[in-house]
């Protein structure tokens, strides 16, 4: 395999933002390379700009670099640019973060805790929280880390637990919801009762059960399972970083009469071009240094196997783009229900590509078609024979399977068999184990734990 094709493969599966990422770092290290202008420059224009740059003299003179002292400094960093004789911060220096939940507590900490004991004690407590808000380790290991009682451990500690967010440095969800209705003045309620001893039966829905435990009437178990569902089990989840991270589609397919235009997105991916004076000075070969002159091949070279490859990298991602919405035309037209089942041979034979290629240049890429964004990869999957003999997607059918559940009697909610029963009716031939192993990827409980026999 050669180097330039080992490159086009590396960078079949690079989603878009790292393909830009290679190419800016490349930019960096190749002087061979050079970003298109994306501005429309005459080519006068782009003349005089390049001969004010760097003057040739007519043509009679060389472009002179010293490449002794280039290859020789290659690789050193400039000093960080100064400001009045002092170091200006990076950008990132200067963007504010998003407070952490253990900064947060380590804050409230320093205004509860005045020993210098105690704050160290609270400081290796906090850092023992995980992001959900619970404490991960034992009183006891603190206590023997420290020298201290363990008394003293779970002093620091209910100082902690008193902490916003409420229910935060729990070391389970039991003791989590009861931090939060203690906070409520709720400590004798019914709700407190049935999280001490019930609340697995919660999960369960045995309200009859428990309001005959408790002798409680049924409504007001129902009114404190009510309260209970409003509590936070996650407290520390409010903290974790609320940064959306937006898809970009790396293609895009739009409807055009009654056939379908598929486009990829280049926007913000740099135009390459190959440096017209460096192959100049390569071509001309006026007495350089033998290591300078190979450093100059092997970047050449580097930088026209990129520029291939990157071009390479668009085309097998137009026809791979192209060939899915041939094969799932129905979808494009109809949506989810009339996906098609998919393998990547399928694609692979159609574009005469290998099936190992298809797999890389859909890996981190997604398509923007009229039913939605969706990764590319979402498309390749199995398929199930109906009664008729015809081939229905799995995806299809998990997509039936909720719908049915969604649509089911919470009082009689629907078993396995009779989503089975119910698919057949649908012409769909399915196992039952197939069912349930459909609902569970759906994350369907069974039918035993949706039944709803009251309105909590």
């Amino acid at each position: 395999m050669t180097a330039a094709l080992q490159q086009a493969i590396k960078l079949l599966p690079l989603s878009r933002l790292e393909l830009i990422e290679r190419i800016q770092q490349e930019m960096l290290e190749n002087p061979f390379l050079e970003e298109v202008p994306t501005t429309e420059e005459s080519d006068n224009e782009l003349a005089q700009k390049e001969t004010a740059e760097t003057p040739l003299d007519d043509g009679r003179q060389d472009f002179e670099v010293d490449w002794e002292v280039y290859l020789r400094e290659e690789g050193s960093y400039e000093n960080f640019p100064t400001e009045n004789g002092r170091e200006v911060p990076s950008l990132e220096a200067t963007i504010s973060n998003e407070t952490s939940l253990t900064d947060y507590l380590l804050w409230q900490l320093s205004l509860s805790v005045q020993s210098d004991l105690g704050k160290q004690i609270g400081i290796y407590l906090i850092g023992n929280i995980d992001e959900n808000g619970y404490l991960t380790c034992q009183v006891e290991e603190v206590s023997e880390i420290f020298g201290v009682p363990c008394a003293e451990v779970k002093d620091i500690l209910e100082i902690i637990q008193g902490f916003d967010p409420v229910g935060v440095g729990a070391r389970d969800l039991r003791e989590c919801l009861l931090i939060q209705l203690q906070q409520l003045d709720m400590d004798a309620s019914l709700a407190s009762c049935i999280i001490r001893y019930h609340l697995e039966q919660i999960d369960e829905r045995h309200f009859r059960k428990i309001a005959k435990t408790l002798r409680a009437p049924i409504e007001e178990v129902l009114a404190a399972v009510r309260v209970i569902r409003e509590l936070d089990p996650k407290p520390g989840n409010r903290y974790l970083s609320s940064r959306v991270e937006y898809i970009v589609p790396d293609v895009y397919v739009v409807k055009v009469g009654d056939d379908y235009q598929i486009m990829l997105n280049d926007d913000d991916v740099p135009k390459l071009n190959i440096n017209a004076q460096y192959q100049r000075l390569l071509r001309r070969d006026n007495g350089l240094q033998e290591d300078a002159k190979d450093y100059l091949e092997e970047k050449f070279r580097s930088a026209v196997w990129l520029v291939k490859g990157i071009e390479q990298r668009r085309q097998t991602l137009l026809k791979v783009s192209k060939s899915l919405c041939i094969f799932q035309r129905d979808f494009l037209d109809q949506g989810l229900a009339y996906l098609n089942p998919l393998v990547l041979k399928d694609v692979a034979d159609d574009i005469g590509m290998h099936e190992s290629t298809v797999s890389r240049v859909t890996t981190n890429k997604y398509i923007h078609t009229p039913q939605g964004v969706f990764e590319l990869k979402f498309f390749f999957h199995s398929g199930l024979k109906s009664f008729e003999g015809d081939v229905m997607s799995s995806v299809s059918v998990k997509d039936t399977i909720r719908k049915m559940v969604g649509a089911e009697d919470a009082r009689k909610p629907l078993t396995d068999q009779q989503l089975v029963a119910m698919l057949e009716d649908k012409n769909i031939n399915i196992a039952r184990r197939t069912v349930a192993k459909y609902r569970q990827e759906l994350h369907i409980p069974p039918a035993s734990r949706r039944r709803r026999l009251f309105d909590a």
